[in-house]
């Protein structure tokens, strides 16, 4: 006539532990997956452009961020001083970081 309880059915908080530990790792694995599949790809393009702007070269021909290719003819700490068109008068200093590919002479 009686009937027997479990010690987790007799002790409602000891149930919820396993809930709560579930939860948490739920939330750490998608926490580690938006950190793999965003901020990684960015970091390392980011590592990437830095390589890229620090082996900068005279003579190198650059393409701008606003669509602008033109040759390097003079690199400073933190600006360039690129040479645009046949025009050898258009020569038009501008931050490194305006900068977005490289290529080198020679390389195609």
């Amino acid at each position: 006539m009686g009937i027997l309880l479990t010690e987790a059915a007799a002790d409602p908080a000891m149930g919820t532990g396993g809930l709560i530990g579930g939860s948490l790792l739920y939330l750490v694995v998608i926490f580690g997956a938006m950190w793999f599949f965003m901020m990684r790809p960015q970091s390392k393009e980011k590592k990437r452009l830095a390589s890229m702007l620090a082996s900068l070269e005279l003579g190198d021909c650059v393409l701008t961020t606003s669509g602008f290719y033109g040759i390097v003819i003079d690199i400073s700490d933190d600006t360039v001083i690129v040479e645009f068109g046949n025009n050898r008068n258009c020569r038009i200093p501008m931050d490194k970081s305006a900068i977005s590919r490289v290529e080198k002479p020679g390389e195609n």
